[in-house]
């Protein structure tokens, strides 16, 4: 139940698979910030949440089956590694089935381990984008017919919209994200340093938020204070990330490491163009430099070289973002995402009752 990216979707794969004809209640292993709780309950879902922490497997997996059980559940659908472990020996334990979500594109080696000896526990495997379901297939063996690849993104047409740019302001740029190496915040102060060095430096004014919490705070401050650079700001969590992005021109996403990365595409629905890294699904949408930049992973100096491009001439910045919004809109329409949760409500109907 912490806040974040992974909040976002859960809503819309919950009423997906309710319009095709599935019954769902929301588990969480552990509350941790809690963050997600007052989201979910906006979008009328209740989370069941346990009372325990993260290191007491045993506890979990009684916790699991004993409410599975209690519930008369018919299918156990798991997420994240722990969960899905345990979920898994849960669900074998009930006599039903499993379907088991891939997110991350970079598993520990001794988690990857531990899913690929348990890959055959799960009757179905979701990939939560296209490089993660090649990934799946690749490391835990997963057979084809078994994995459904179901992007864990619904793009909304009537999402707030960002504003154009207008001459004379300052360029609002965004990045939503845990304060953790895996985001690279590091990284865009490095790319922000040597950006102000350079000869020919975007004289655009412009101010950088990121939104998000975690432990990598003071010193990503204390990095940004050492290099000179007091044009980035951390305003903690936001709890309207649509409102939040609809507030800016330009987003970043500078991580090392991304699954489908959902801030990313919301701000290309919110109309906004982004800067994004090699890695995850991103490239696969950015993919065209009519809505955006990708630079390679951990590279400040071409992170750089993007945002003094796209500052040097912001009065492009809508038409980019209009162009991200279109890309979206259409390679992530609802009707498609409501058709990948109905084709896995099929197949599960079919496991319980085979003919």
């Amino acid at each position: 139940m912490e806040g974040g990216g992974a909040q976002t979707p859960l809503p819309k794969i919950v009423r997906a698979l309710e319009k095709a004809g599935a019954e769902v209640l929301v588990m969480a292993l552990t509350r941790r910030n809690g963050l997600a709780i007052e989201r979910l309950r906006a979008e009328g879902i209740e989370p069941l949440v346990r009372d325990g922490g993260e290191k007491d497997q045993l506890a979990a997996y009684r916790w699991i089956r004993d409410e599975a059980r209690r519930w008369n559940a018919d299918v156990v659908w798991t997420s994240l590694t722990r969960a899905t472990l345990l979920g898994q020996v849960a669900g074998r334990t009930l006599g039903v089935p499993v379907v088991s979500w891939q997110h991350n594109a970079f598993l520990k080696p001794w988690n990857e381990r531990l899913l690929r000896w348990r890959a055959k526990s799960a009757d179905i495997w979701v990939a939560d984008s296209a490089q993660v379901a090649a990934l799946t297939t690749e490391r835990l063996g997963i057979p084809a017919a078994n994995l459904v690849t179901w992007p864990i993104f619904a793009a909304e047409p009537d999402a707030p919209q960002s504003r154009p740019w207008q001459k004379g302001e300052t360029v609002r740029i965004g990045s939503l994200g845990r304060l953790h190496p895996n985001k690279g915040y590091d990284i865009l102060i490095e790319a922000l340093a040597l950006m102000h060095s350079r000869a020919d430096a975007p004289t655009t004014p412009y101010r950088i938020e990121i939104a998000g919490t975690g432990a990598d705070e003071a010193d990503l401050r204390a990095q940004a204070k050492a290099r000179g650079i007091d044009t980035i700001d951390f305003i903690g969590f936001a709890s309207d990330p649509a409102e939040y992005l609809a507030g800016l021109h330009l987003y970043l996403q500078p991580s090392r490491r991304e699954g489908f990365c959902i801030a990313a595409h919301e701000a290309m629905q919110a109309g906004l163009p982004v800067i994004v890294s090699r890695t995850g699904e991103m490239p696969f949408t950015v993919d065209t430099p009519a809505i955006g930049r990708v630079v390679e992973v951990g590279d400040a100096q071409s992170l750089a070289a993007a945002l003094a491009e796209l500052l040097a001439e912001p009065e492009k910045l809508a038409a980019l973002g209009q162009a991200a919004r279109a890309r979206v809109l259409e390679k992530f329409s609802q009707d498609r995402f409501d058709a990948v949760g109905a084709e896995i409500v099929g197949r599960l109907e079919k496991l319980l009752n085979p003919r």
